[in-house]
């Protein structure tokens, strides 16, 4: 959906540093034509150094240029000097290869219900459907085989890719990006027991994404049973997310690929999932976490913790370590304490025999 096409202007070393906020150590005449990793680099390209366990292809690149932070003696070129190099990085592939802006107007086998709120520059893809009472902000853009939900709302300059699913009532802000396959405003996973059988609780809710936000390919958001699910400005959430009703993460959180969050969890700004974090629901983690991959969270967490390890055993089992576990410290302790008694006894049981 987010298409971006090659720019072949030719830049000049000086001009790519006044655009990263860098300075250039040795030519700043050296032309520059396209920007490739180390070792897919050719004469012309720009390169980059962000991670020092790459430095040994650094001799060996065909580059023209490197970006680093400092500079590289294996590195025979002029060095593009900034304090972050994976960001320079990132920026010059926006100046190398920028969006492809979709071409504004309604495709003729789209269908789009009468008394929808279209605005201005949007386009809407081959067989998408919008339901009677969408709205969409100016240049929003609207992948082939969407389908937009009633009374759902898409902000200015959000890109909905193809075969997205947005459900009734569902609020998308400005500038969100949300890729193929996802899914957003789906009924939350609530079952009562009627009869000992489950009972469907209805899930009366909405989903609310602030802008921002990216979510990638077959994300799956529940919408809430009562309320709202949001998700914070500014978010990133990575492929194959579950993320159940009435959830709420703060802003500028990162969601890796496989991370599943149980209903009515709230987690916090800036919080970090890495990948198959599993978060029990109604919980709450606090500002600042951050959980490493594989993880279970099955307690809160309070704000700027670290946290990681989970291996599934027998519940009965796994209740019994996870009390145990808490007081290794202390039994830690204890057992030092015992071999130093132990140590005492046996030198007055030797000296007892002399």
């Amino acid at each position: 959906m987010i298409n971006r096409y090659r720019n072949k202007t030719v830049y000049d070393l000086r001009t790519l540093a006044e655009k990263v906020d860098g300075r250039v150590l040795g030519d700043a005449a050296t032309k520059v034509d396209g920007i490739s990793g180390l070792q897919e680099a050719r004469p012309g390209h720009i390169t980059f150094l962000a991670n020092p366990r790459y430095r040994a292809f650094i001799s060996k690149t065909q580059a023209s240029a490197l970006i680093a932070s400092q500079e590289e003696p294996l590195f025979k070129g002029p060095v593009l000097q900034v304090s972050d190099p994976y960001l320079a990085f990132a920026m010059l592939l926006d100046l190398f290869f920028p969006t492809v802006k979709s071409a504004p107007g309604i495709h003729p086998s789209a269908v789009v219900y009468p008394g929808s709120d279209i605005g201005e520059g949007v386009s809407i893809d081959a067989c998408a459907v919008i339901q009677k009472g969408v709205r969409l902000g100016k240049g929003v853009r609207i992948g082939a085989c969407v389908v937009l939900g009633e009374n759902s709302r898409i902000d200015d300059a959000s890109s909905i890719a193809p075969n997205v699913t947005i459900y009734p009532d569902t609020e998308i802000g400005q500038r969100v990006i949300i890729h193929a396959g996802s899914v957003i405003g789906s009924d939350g996973f609530g079952y009562a027991r009627k009869d000992g059988l489950p009972y469907k609780v209805p899930q009366v809710g909405k989903v609310v994404v602030e802008e921002d936000c990216e979510i990638g390919a077959n994300v799956t958001i529940d919408r809430a049973a009562l309320g709202e699910t949001r998700i914070g400005r500014g978010t990133k959430i990575d492929n194959l997310v579950q993320i159940g009703h009435n959830v709420v993460i703060g802003p500028y959180s990162i969601v890796v690929s496989q991370v599943g969050i149980g209903g009515s969890t709230h987690i916090g700004n800036g919080v970090v999932l890495a990948g198959q974090v599993g978060v029990a629901g109604h919980i709450r983690i606090g500002d600042g976490v951050t959980v490493a991959a594989k993880s279970g969270i099955t307690k809160s967490v309070p704000p700027g913790q670290t946290m990681g390890g989970h291996m599934a055993i027998p519940l009965r089992e796994w209740r019994r370590s996870e009390a145990i576990y808490r007081h290794l410290p202390d039994l830690q302790e204890g057992y030092r304490d015992l071999l130093k008694r132990v140590k005492v006894l046996e030198k007055m049981l030797e000296s007892k025999k002399d």
